[in-house]
């Protein structure tokens, strides 16, 4: 930990005052430092992140990273069904890139992963702890590169991210974020953007570089978008193929073979944000056909001209669970590859099977400190169906209790970016569990608090 500090100190006094600083994105690979490549006014951070290897200057090395160090602490974790901890425990993850650029038409990417659990009760899964393993290594190919069109294709481990990440998301919540083997195409021709793709699931291991590709979990599709579309802003249209050997429903299991179909429209830019997204899925499931949906929407208002910025939203949900536990049909969603904290880090239920309420407000104060509300209302959408994990391994069966409503999560969290590569989270949650979880389990109130510094370089 001291050793983050230090760096954290030499690193802010080196870099606050540099120029041309461009935003960090989710997707490291997605940041582009070629408009260093004519600075004659470097500075050494400048060079770490364009460094010519050719007199050119047309091969060049970015290298980054990315430290976060987290504490949290729950009181009836898993609402009372997992060991009480009275200590609390932190989670530790680095990440570390080099992305090296051959001209314009090829690039390899490279990032190592290292992710641990300290003091952790009961022993911490791979999510949480993966000592350290190859994340993402890949390769580009810019087939075609012009003003009007690009085509790349690319082919390695990587990180996977599409639309709202409702479906496939980098998990970046949890310690370790998850990759995946495979390759895709990706076509951009103005407001166009289209990815083709197919990728076996990357499996975490607590071990040291033994993470590998699990054939038993693989997916494919294309994914469309298109950008300023009248009326609507934004659209997405997509199709995702899952296939998993041994997969595992309150009603049954075996090998699954799921199609999703999903449309979304949003505008995440404006004062009235709205993200609207309707799923359905078909296949089967062993001797069993698939018919299941979803519908989310989340809206919000911000008062961008008044003092403090208010923004008032909510968020709603409905998703479909098995019907009959005695029928040749399964209506359970499969989320495939979500956030792994999708209701936030203290209640880790996943969205299957689910109806919800999300009320939320928020303000940002002069020094950019953002301060949040939520609170959530759930209940089970189905009474034959249980409650799942993100992995979709299940918390409890249908069969253990008769009650709909699961209950109730108030949650706040303090967010301050003290610069362009520090960031500090504080918050806390208190989940009120209701005669579902009463009568499945325990069922005790969940209080869980954490505080989080993340560092981007």
């Amino acid at each position: 930990m001291k050793i983050v500090i230090v760096f954290c100190a030499v690193l802010f006094a080196s870099v606050c005052s540099a120029q041309n600083l461009q935003p960090f994105k989710q997707l490291r690979y997605d940041e582009d430092y070629s408009f260093l490549k004519d600075d004659s006014t470097t500075t050494w951070y400048d060079r770490l992140k364009f460094r010519p290897i050719n007199s050119t200057r047309s091969i060049y090395l970015s290298i980054g990273g990315d430290v976060r160090y987290q504490y949290l602490y729950f009181k009836n974790e898993d609402w009372g069904d997992m060991p009480e901890d009275d200590d609390g425990f932190t989670l530790t993850r680095w990440l570390t890139h080099v992305d090296l650029h051959i001209h314009s038409r090829f690039r390899v990417f490279t990032e190592l992963q290292s992710a641990f659990a300290n003091s952790r009760i009961p022993a911490a899964p791979p999510i949480e702890e993966n000592p350290l393993d190859l994340h993402q290594a890949f390769v580009d190919w810019n087939t075609v590169k012009s003003p009007n069109l690009h085509i790349t294709i690319r082919a390695g481990r990587q990180e996977i991210m599409f639309g709202s990440q409702r479906l496939v998301s980098v998990r970046d919540a949890p310690n370790a974020r998850q990759s995946f083997d495979g390759i895709r195409m990706m076509i951009d021709q103005h407001q166009n953007h289209l990815n083709i793709f197919y990728a076996n699931y990357v499996k975490g291991k607590s071990g040291i570089f033994d993470d590998s590709s699990n054939g038993d979990h693989r997916f494919y599709g294309a994914y469309f978008s298109r950008s300023r579309v009248p009326l609507l802003r934004n659209m997405d249209a997509y199709y995702v193929g899952f296939e998993n050997t041994n997969a595992m429903l309150d009603d049954g299991g075996g090998d699954e073979r799921r199609h999703t179909f999903g449309m979304r429209v949003w505008d995440m830019q404006r004062a009235w944000k709205y993200d609207l997204e309707g799923i359905y899925q078909t296949g089967t499931l062993d001797q069993k056909s698939i018919s299941a949906w979803s519908v989310s929407l989340i809206s919000s208002y911000m008062f961008s001209q008044t003092r403090l910025k208010p923004e008032i939203g909510v968020k709603t949900e409905l998703i479909s669970g098995n019907k009959k536990y005695t029928d040749n049909k399964t209506e359970t969603v499969n989320p495939l590859f979500p956030q792994g904290a999708y209701f936030g880090l203290a209640a880790k239920i996943g969205p299957a099977n689910l109806m919800d309420i999300h009320p939320a407000i928020s303000i940002v104060t002069k020094s950019n400190v953002r301060l949040s509300m939520d609170y959530a209302a759930i209940w089970r959408y189905s009474l034959n169906d249980g409650i799942y994990r993100g992995n979709m391994s299940m918390i409890y069966s249908g069969q253990q209790g008769t009650s709909r409503y699961i209950g109730g999560q108030l949650s706040g969290t303090v967010i301050y970016p003290a610069n362009k590569f520090i960031l500090l989270i504080c918050g806390f949650s208190w989940f009120d569990a209701q005669a579902y979880l009463k009568e499945a389990g325990t069922g005790e109130d969940i209080w869980f608090g954490f505080t989080s510094a993340q560092l981007k370089f």
